[in-house]
């Protein structure tokens, strides 16, 4: 791609260690409307054949009375939700998760709306110029409804520096 030399260059991506405030809360855009399409897709490809989600008669008899968006594609939204704004391109890799929650539901038609909360950072033990930072991932629906949470652990580069400088030995 040509590029103006005197033009300045912005370029996309996450936070580094260095740059993310502990307490602070990320919200992330655009939500995402969750479609009958987006759950019988997921639910199909990760070979997921709960009837919950996959039989529109079965569920309407069931307690919910109609089909739940699968809880692995919400976990996936609200994570994926944040990587433009929180790790893009800073990331070294997801370590894992702590908690997940799924308080209430969410069905076909519904708006998922995801942030994030910095719980915590430290420079990591054994990964110089990397650190681990904990993360609260929450997603409500439409209507301000805890639909979905999360703690989640990553190792991230602390800095742009270290980043620059190539993998720790």
């Amino acid at each position: 791609m040509n590029h103006d030399a005197a033009q300045p260059v912005i370029q996309q991506r996450g936070l580094y260690v260095n740059e993310l405030q502990v307490g602070a809360l990320y919200r992330h855009a655009p939500g995402r409307t969750l479609t009958e399409a987006d759950n019988v897709s997921f639910t199909t490809m990760t070979m997921n054949t709960q009837s919950l989600h996959l039989d529109a008669h079965w569920a309407a008899a069931q307690p919910f009375g109609q089909p739940l968006v699968n809880s692995m594609m919400t976990l996936a939204i609200i994570v994926g939700a944040s990587v433009a704004q929180l790790t893009q391109g800073t990331i070294v890799a997801n370590l894992g998760f702590e908690e997940v929650r799924f308080p209430h539901p969410l069905y076909h038609g519904d708006t998922l709306y995801s942030a994030s909360e910095i719980l915590g950072t430290r420079a990591s033990s054994s990964r110089p110029g990397q650190g681990i930072v904990r993360i609260r991932h929450t997603g409500e629906n439409q209507d301000g409804v805890l639909a979905a949470e999360c703690i989640r652990s990553v190792l991230i580069w602390e800095s742009e520096a270290a980043h620059r400088s190539g993998s720790p030995s």
